[in-house]
């Protein structure tokens, strides 16, 4: 896989945050119906699982507050980057993007190890153009990018992201707010069938600047994988999907 040239086959992977740290050989999944393995979001240093409420459903989806708990990683390297090496399919690894620093320091590390055939960079729902285009820059070397960008902003830092070096951009989950039970709000990241429509419409609209986008969220079925490329997507992410089951099925 050379550098700013991802292609996926089939194209159809992972999102982030759904299959752990690294492909289970042994589990259920049949990894010849997808086209590359996406981490969990790791981290430079460790870091721990949100307070509180963390999982909340609503018609059409569920509501996931989680603070991306993971080892940091110098620990997933030891206890991942052998099986990475291993794994049946390409291995992308998604990274937190905090700072520019921080994130070229990931970057050279991940330079070295064997195994990794591409990097996604998730940012934060408040990552302006400026931030977009100084991680990306600071990203730049042999591993081609994805820019995992929010759902609500993909349109108007899309084009930022493709001149600061990202390869593609792939879409992260839009965030909302929900009650508990005992009438706390909470905010989180949203999942689930009712997220198809705008999904598809941002796409599109993608499509439409030629932005090359994988897309995320909604998809349940053969047939909206079928839709989101007819929309323009090169590729998409499975995430409610596989969290409840239906993944099985898409990949038939």
């Amino acid at each position: 896989m050379a550098k700013h040239d991802l292609t996926f086959d089939p194209p159809i992977m992972n999102a982030a945050g759904c299959l752990g740290l690294a492909p289970d050989i042994h589990g259920a999944l049949d990894w010849s119906r997808l086209g590359a393995f996406i981490t969990n979001p790791i981290s430079r240093l460790p870091r721990t699982p949100a307070h509180g409420t963390r999982f909340i459903e609503y018609p059409g989806g569920f509501l996931l507050h989680t603070g991306y708990p993971n080892p940091g990683l110098e620990h997933v390297l030891r206890q991942h980057a052998r099986h990475w090496l291993r794994a049946p399919v390409p291995v992308i690894v998604h990274l937190l993007s905090r700072s520019p620093e921080e994130l070229a320091a990931l970057v050279r590390r991940l330079e070295n190890v064997e195994g990794v055939s591409g990097l996604e960079v998730g940012f934060p729902y408040e990552a302006g153009a400026e931030m977009v285009s100084a991680c990306l820059q600071a990203a730049g070397g042999e591993l081609p990018v994805i820019a995992q960008l929010p759902l609500e902003h993909s349109l108007e830092l899309a084009a930022h992201a493709i001149r600061a070096g990202a390869a593609m951009v792939s879409l992260a989950p839009p965030r909302g707010m929900l009650p508990t039970q005992s009438g706390e709000l909470v905010q989180g990241r949203l999942y689930g069938p009712a997220l198809l429509p705008t999904t598809l419409k941002t796409v599109s609209s993608l499509a439409v600047l030629g932005i090359p986008t994988i897309a995320q969220g909604g998809i349940s079925s053969q047939e909206h994988v079928k839709a989101m490329q007819d929309a323009g997507a090169l590729a998409v992410q499975l995430d409610w999907a596989l969290w409840r089951g239906g993944g099985h099925r898409i990949l038939a």
